[in-house]
């Protein structure tokens, strides 16, 4: 089992580049800064989708995977993208638009990929993910690599047919594949129980096609851990596919510019008490290790504020660069 404190690393990474993120996303004062500060410029443009409270489940389950192994994301990604090894500060880039991001600055918060270390990508469309995953599970089955796919997805997710069809053809084909179910609880800016038939629904839904599910707090890291490990061991052995029903929070609105007052207060305040950071790091002071913490926390600063000061020179995308990575289907189309 991994231990607390390279969980923790991750998730503090995760949590100080969301939190630099939203700040350069709304202008304002300088992440980490004063309330009395000068404000800075929107660096981030369009829509941005943040995981903060979230970061248990990608830490937890990206703590198993290997390069070799495949991930597909959702539009709220930059988590699962972080734990997965891409490069924060190629990240940051592509956030602000610019030419050395992931994308060359062209596809912004919801389409970084890196296939180098096995990230497929995050997708804006609700529930994609699933059928690719399914689709990279199956080539990696016919090429009998070893390795295997997951895929995360939120509740609203569990609603869409591309969920149970992505379900359908893993479970007939028993292809190598790991549905991770991050149950935030709300849809956009719906609660998602209201509109979603049945208890349990995620788990329910794969346990009828015969596919074993697990729930899990998914504000535990540990426990996410361990559940991820056995899960993805029986994976690994032929057991076919396999889901984790990961129970969590998501702490900020739909968008960084959403500032979620369709929710209620006392929920939010009940909610930050379970912070999956603070609950980790309260574990890590009663074992003795506040200050490895500490240099952690103090690494994770360090690491972004390199990023952001790294994105903000960064230059911008050619004009030119608006005609690469296009397919056509004919000559003269752009002339």
């Amino acid at each position: 089992m991994t231990d607390l404190l390279s969980l923790y690393r991750t998730m503090v990474r995760i949590r100080a580049f969301e939190d630099a993120a939203e700040a350069a996303s709304q202008g304002g004062v300088t992440w980490g800064g004063a309330a009395t500060d000068k404000a800075v410029e929107v660096r981030v443009k369009g829509p941005l989708h943040l995981s903060t409270g979230q970061e248990a489940v990608a830490t937890g389950v990206c703590a198993h995977l290997t390069p070799e192994d495949l991930l597909t994301s959702t539009h709220r990604g930059h988590g699962h993208t972080l734990a997965k090894g891409a490069d924060a500060t190629k990240m940051m880039c592509e956030l602000f638009g610019r030419a050395t991001g992931y994308n060359g600055g062209k596809g912004g918060s919801m389409h970084i990929a890196d296939f180098s270390v096995g990230m497929l990508g995050a997708n804006g469309v609700v529930t994609a993910g699933l059928p690719i995953a399914v689709g990279a599970a199956h080539a990696l089955k016919i090429r009998k690599t070893g390795a295997i796919a997951v895929s995360f997805f939120g509740d609203g997710a569990i609603n869409r047919g591309p969920f149970l069809e992505a379900l359908n053809w893993a479970q007939v084909y028993q292809l190598p594949v790991l549905f991770v179910c991050e149950d935030n609880q709300i849809s956009a800016t719906t609660k998602s129980a209201p509109m979603t038939a049945g208890s349990n629904a995620a788990s329910a839904r794969a346990e009828s096609m015969g596919i074993a599910a697990t729930r899990v707090d998914g504000n535990d890291v540990e426990a996410v851990s361990a559940a991820a490990e056995t899960l993805i061991e029986q994976i690994r052995a032929g057991s076919g596919p396999r889901l984790l029903h990961a129970i969590t929070y998501r702490q900020k609105g739909h968008v960084s510019v959403d500032p979620a007052t369709y929710r209620d207060p006392a929920e939010v305040t009940a909610a930050l008490k379970n912070d999956p950071i603070v609950r980790a790091r309260h574990l890590l002071v009663q074992r003795g290790l506040a200050d490895q913490a500490a240099r952690i926390e103090a690494d994770a600063k360090a690491e972004i504020d390199a990023a952001l000061a790294t994105a903000s020179a960064a230059p911008w995308p050619d004009r030119s660069a608006a005609y690469t990575d296009i397919m056509t289907t004919g000559e003269g189309v752009f002339a």
